[in-house]
């Protein structure tokens, strides 16, 4: 590879490491890679940082990012948290495993509201932890359920990081929420199987029905969006309009709506919006400057000199997300890496819906591994307990995840079979 485009590359390296703001150091890195390599002026490139801004920032797929952050916002403070434990001990407590099981269904539950995984670990977490402790629970696996569970919120729909890939790669993100259902599901009852079988004895706390029904009416708003998506009569962000107005009815007919819980829900929404928003569209100005210097084309073909098969490709891939996963959080993990690898993926024959699922599954298995695993750093403000000991209670469903992304590799219509059901 040319050294010219190896080195803004490692300057971007040097500015993460030296903690400058991602949006930034994307930014820069694209016009140092244009003026480096292809002799354009910063002038002229500013010019074209500007133009690639304004489309990116009109995508409409984007737009509904804030409006399921927005529902998930108004659901955490219209006390769907709260109810979720009591409304769980009925359906789980006579299983092996007893209410340790309320952190898996928990986290799955909640995933399907939020779309982020740190809201998710730390929204059960705060409620389940301390009644398990309470309870006598084995407060390692307790804390290592959460650590893994709580990643459900990147894969199971409406799952924000979907909607960032399905904009980078341009895939449909209807096909990509469906891709990602089974396998979460798959990934949820692999971690209750081995809570079971850690903890094989029931609870004695049985909980009355009635609780359970309190989470009805939050399971129908989910399948109405869900649904509305997968039979096709809405996109996701219209979809996500829906969620926002049926959480808000949710919320008054509970009598819990005030001006305090839509102000704290849209402020929460919009400073992660805001976030989320600066680093995709400063992804998509080094992703355009990328091409333009032909960097993605110059490394699939320095990786394809090696000849490597599609299954030491993904082994190869998965090593190096998983490395990543060591240093940076999920969200910079994709939109670095997707202008690179996405070519190289492509000309194995590799189905981008798949490969959605399989970097998603990654860069959960990244929120679990120190020192910048974010779930880690959650729990420990909920437990007190040091983030290496939090990591060694996580190690378990990590090498569970591990097993399920495997299992995926080989039988890949186990991701695949729903979208190709409800979109062929």
């Amino acid at each position: 590879m040319d050294l010219s485009l190896i080195i803004p590359l490692l300057a971007l390296l040097v500015f993460l490491a030296g903690g400058m703001w991602i949006f930034s150091a994307l930014l820069i890195t694209a016009i140092l890679l244009l003026t480096v390599s292809a002799g354009l002026d910063p002038e002229r490139a500013g010019i074209l940082g500007s133009t690639v801004l304004v489309r990116a920032s009109r995508s409409w797929e984007l737009s509904a990012i804030p409006l399921f952050l927005f529902m998930g916002e108004l659901l955490l403070r219209g006390g769907t948290a709260a109810r979720l434990f009591t409304g769980l001990v009925p359906v789980v407590g006579r299983l092996p495993g007893g209410l340790l099981h309320i952190n898996v269904v928990g986290c799955t539950l909640f995933a399907a509201v939020s779309g982020s995984s740190t809201a998710t670990t730390a929204t059960v977490g705060r409620v389940s932890l301390p009644q398990l402790d309470q309870m006598g629970y084995p407060r390692m696996l307790a804390i290592g359920s959460l650590a893994g569970a709580g990643s459900f919120g990147l894969l199971i729909p409406p799952s924000i990081a979907m909607i960032i890939y399905g904009v980078l790669s341009e895939t449909s993100v209807a096909r990509l929420f469906a891709a990602g259902l089974v396998p979460g599901l798959v990934v949820a009852a692999l971690y209750s199987l081995y809570v079971a079988f850690r903890h094989p004895r029931a609870s004695d706390h049985s909980g009355t029905w009635r609780d359970t029904l309190g989470l009805l009416p939050v399971a129908g708003l989910v399948a109405l969006v869900l649904g509305a998506i997968y039979l096709g009569f809405a996109s996701p962000t219209e979809a996500a309009a829906v969620g926002v107005a049926g959480a808000l009815a949710l919320i008054a007919l509970e009598g819990r709506l005030n001006r305090a819980v839509i102000y704290d829900s849209l402020a929460a929404a919009a400073r992660l919006t805001a976030v989320l928003g600066a680093v995709v569209i400063a992804a998509s100005v080094l992703a355009s400057a990328a091409g333009m210097v032909a960097l993605p084309r110059s490394f699939a073909a320095w990786v394809t000199g090696f000849e490597l098969s599609a299954g030491m490709l993904l082994l190869a891939l998965a090593v190096f997300y998983i490395v990543l996963g060591l240093f940076l959080d999920g969200v910079s993990i994709l939109v670095l890496t997707l202008p690179v690898v996405l070519p190289v993926v492509q000309a194995a024959g590799i189905d981008l819906v798949w490969f959605g699922v399989f970097l998603v599954l990654m860069i959960e298995m990244g929120l679990m591994t120190p020192p910048v695993g974010f779930n880690l750093f959650v729990l420990q403000s909920i437990s007190g307990e040091p983030v290496l000991r939090i990591a060694k209670a996580a190690l378990p469903f990590f090498v569970i995840m591990g097993v399920a992304v495997l299992l995926f590799t080989l039988f890949p219509q186990i991701v695949l079979f729903l979208p190709d059901l409800l979109y062929n």
